[in-house]
């Protein structure tokens, strides 16, 4: 690349302009080559396809040579962005040309460190910077909780305007308050006087302090999405405008604006107007972040660092200590008594129970031993544990509850509709009432009218603050799935929450669910011909093993660990088919093997004959029976039976004190179904058995057409369909990615007696609801006529649009810390 010195013209590679070197604001670096632009556009065009502008016949003068640079300014050249206005973009730190404050540099964070800002009462809103929402005007929160809280810079930025604020416009509020109570003449200082000086003091207020507010409420005009700074903007700018014009030429007003021969300005209400909401905003952006403490505990239990086991020298094993990012899948980690366990893995060497509360609710340490699977995050207990890893970073069940409930937190709730269509007609209504209010003051009310009309429109405006309404669903949503996320019930979506206290009946799959979900061999039965059977147990189990190997079917799992456990070899198998929920057949050694359900075994050809007696006997042990034909003939059938949960029993009876109705929904047959359902506590009444995966969806959709408001609970790819169709999917954390994708709800341990937790949570939450969207109806239906003067006539009282600020902050704030109580929750 030919390049010149910088003490010459260069050319802009762009559109040909001659560049000075020595006073060019924008460059850019491309291929080890700096490149200097006439103007900001000329360098975005550039920098968007530099190949465009560089061809062969391009005129290489425009590159000039990268003068000498240390090493922390290599790479590209930084970008500054103005704070108020994000479209502006220079390469310099100049002021901005739009509002003049100084650009601030743009900070770039890795893909994986990037943090998303939303709004939490508009979840679609999603900025890349803090801000503000375009549509409502609250500050933006980030999107992901982290373990460490970040600095929140519009909480720094309303806590300065707010102390700044206060100390200014103090003397002002003195200067109006002693005029009040001993009056103007009493201080020895003339009105004219009292007037300018606190002029000088309240237009900083106003106009620096309350800078935010005029923003946010112009850009709500702009973006016709009128909220409660387009309120507060009219508001303080009438008081603030009609006090400067009070105070510059006061010959100028009516009789009507005159009291004692004089003009009074509201300079005060303006001032402290601006003091208290910013007080209330910075009190709520403090209440605000409490709502993710939950997550940021949680996140805060995984250790910073782990001891990694590494091959020395002569195939020794050291230990190193490694941050937790350095972990990758497959190492293995010493776990040491009491320490955290820093991933997701499986216990490859020791003993020990460890503390696994902080995800599943449960108290009781979980004992954990060789091909034991451990949560990260979770507490060791006396034993030392080698542990392989299994999921790492983003992937370990920790991240996972994290991502899960960020965006259930964001989610909205139905109940959420009634406070969207008031919004949409609250703001005019205000407006149209402030309006009247000002009407019905200046001609019926008493003199001086037109202050008074003043005064009265201004304490509409400022009082009425649809804030409270809007933050009365996302604050308790956000809280309530917090608190479910330590109790080890992750709340996908807020319609679930809201759904799950009116569910009327549950339906439950049996395995992995009622069950522990590891079916384990019980029994080899054989077909006997002449007396004799006609094969070997270790024969027949060695074929079976041969062919389920091929089937990724739980029992075929369990057929395969027995074959295993007994030292039998599978035999190969060749010409594979599976059934979907009836069997699976191939060959074994030349002979053709089908596995399955005695009803598919009748439409390949094969009677059960006398084995069904025997067979009925396992059944009513609990047992799920599978039988094996070769050739055609019947050779026997194994007893496979799952062990049911330990907590199932108790789970069931919390559910139907509950007032819901359980039904249990399996393949197995209808012997082996009731041997379950009696065990665990479920009606007979209540089983449906021998049913198709595809019928479980059927089965949901049935009741739901019969009036009942379902839950769905399962753990297994074959249950997906089912938990979607579900008013409410409740997946168990233990079973499949596909079913929790599937689910509104996911139980972290796949307990059972978490639904009943679940259930509780739904009932808090939704009566938190319900308490906030009553605290801020009664609110605005009692203050807005109450600022528009109603009792006036009855006992002679007009609020000050001071008084009706404190009342706008404390509803929101009444709101918010009425939504943090429930982090205290008993489940």
């Amino acid at each position: 690349m030919i390049g010149v010195t910088m003490d010459l013209l260069t050319r802009d590679p762009v559109c040909g302009m001659e560049v000075d070197p020595n006073k060019a604001r924008y460059r850019f670096e491309h291929a080890g080559s700096t490149y200097l632009f006439c103007c900001g556009g000329c360098q975005t065009a550039f920098a968007h396809d530099p190949a465009a502008f560089l061809d062969s016949t391009a005129d290489r003068s425009a590159a000039t040579p990268t003068p000498a640079r240390s090493a922390s300014s290599t790479g590209p050249v930084p970008i500054y962005v103005c704070p108020m206005c994000p479209d502006v973009r220079e390469t310099e730190p100049v002021p901005c040309l739009s509002c003049g404050m100084a650009l601030e540099p743009e900070v770039v964070a890795p893909p994986e460190q990037r943090v998303e800002y939303t709004c939490p009462m508009h979840p679609a809103v999603v900025r890349a910077e803090p801000g503000s929402c375009p549509e409502c005007g609250m500050a933006l929160e980030p999107r992901t909780v982290t373990a460490d809280e970040p600095p929140n810079p519009e909480l720094i930025d309303m806590t300065r305007r707010f102390r700044i604020g206060a100390a200014i416009g103090a003397p002002v509020f003195l200067l109006a308050m002693a005029e009040m109570l001993v009056g103007a003449d009493a201080l020895g200082v003339p009105r004219w006087a009292s007037n300018w000086i606190q002029l000088v003091f309240a237009t900083p207020v106003v106009v620096w302090a309350g800078r935010p507010f005029f923003a946010r409420g112009w850009a709500s005009i702009v973006n016709q999405s009128p909220n409660m700074f387009t309120l507060i903007g009219l508001g303080v700018g009438a008081a603030y405008l009609y006090s400067v014009a009070a105070t510059v030429m006061p010959a100028a007003f009516p009789s009507g604006f005159r009291m004692d021969g004089g003009v009074e300005p509201y300079f005060d209400t303006a001032v402290v107007i601006i003091v208290l909401v910013l007080l209330g905003q910075m009190l709520e952006l403090r209440a605000r972040q409490r709502t993710g403490a939950a997550l940021r505990a949680l996140l805060g239990l995984a250790p910073a660092v782990a001891h990694r086991l590494e091959t020395g020298l002569e195939e020794t094993l050291r230990e190193t200590e490694v941050t937790l990012a350095d972990v990758r899948v497959g190492d293995l980690l010493r776990v040491r008594p009491g320490d955290r366990i820093p991933v997701d893995g499986t216990v490859t060497d020791g003993r020990s129970t460890v503390d696994e509360s902080m995800v599943s609710g449960e108290p009781m340490p979980v004992l954990k031993t060789p091909g034991v699977g451990v949560i990260g995050a979770t507490i060791n207990g006396t034993g030392s544990l080698t542990i392989r890893a299994d999921r790492v970073g983003r992937d370990t069940l920790l991240a996972q509850i994290v991502g899960m409930v960020s965006d259930a937190q964001r989610s909205r709730a139905p109940i959420q509709r009634v406070a969207d269509r008031l919004a949409v007609f609250f703001v005019p209504a205000v407006v149209t009432v402030a309006v009247a209010a000002f009407v019905g003051w200046a001609m019926w009310g008493p003199e001086p009218r037109l202050a008074l009309a003043l005064v009265s429109a201004v304490a509409v405006l400022i009082i009425a603050c649809p804030c409270a309404l809007g933050l009365a669903t996302p604050m308790a949503i956000m809280v309530g799935s917090g608190r479910g996320a330590t109790a080890g019930v992750l709340i996908r979506n807020a319609e679930a929450l809201e759904t799950l206290e009116k569910v009327d009946t549950l339906i439950v799959d049996k395995t992995g669910t009622l069950t522990e979900g590891k079916p384990q061999v019980r029994s080899v039965v054989l077909a006997t011909g002449g007396g004799a059977p006609r094969w070997e147990e270790s024969e027949l189990l060695g074929i079976i093993a041969g062919l389920e190997q091929a089937s990724e079917h739980p029992l075929a799992s369990a057929v395969v660990a027995e074959a295993t456990r007994r030292g039998v070899t599978p035999q190969p198998v060749s010409d594979f088919e599976s059934e979907t929920g009836l069997g699976v057949i191939g060959t074994v050694d030349g002979r053709r093997v089908a596995v399955g359900t005695a009803a598919w075994l009748h439409q390949q050809g094969c009677e059960v004959g006398t084995l069904d007696a025997v067979a009925d006997d396992a059944r009513r042990r609990g047992e799920t029976v599978v039988y094996v034909a070769i050739d055609a003939v019947m050779a026997g059938f194994l007893g496979i039976a799952d062990p049911v949960k330990g907590s199932t029993p108790e789970a069931i009876s919390l559910l139907r004190a509950d007032n819901l109705r359980v039904i249990m929904v399996t393949g197995d047959s209808r012997a082996t179904a009731e041997a379950v359902a009696a065990e665990v506590g479920i009606d007979p009444a209540d089983i449906v058995a021998e049913v198709l995966p595809a019928d479980k969806r059927r089965v949901v959709a049935e009741h739901q057409a019969n009036g009942h408001l379902v839950a769905m609970a399962g753990d297994g790819i074959n249950d997906a369909p089912a938990l979607a169709e579900a008013a409410v999917g409740i997946a168990m954390g233990t079973g499949t990615d596909v079913a929790m994708e599937s689910a509104g709800v996911t139980l972290v341990k796949g307990d059972l007696r978490a639904i009943a937790r679940a259930r509780r949570l739904s009932r808090a939450t939704m009566r938190n609801i319900r308490q906030n969207l009553f605290l801020a109806f009664v609110y605005n239906a009692i203050g807005v006529p109450v600022a528009a003067g109603v009792l006036y006539p009855l006992i002679g009282v007009l609020i000050s649009p001071i008084w009706a600020s404190a009342a706008m902050t404390m509803s929101s704030l009444s709101v918010i810390g009425n939504a943090l109580r429930l982090r205290r929750v008993e489940l």
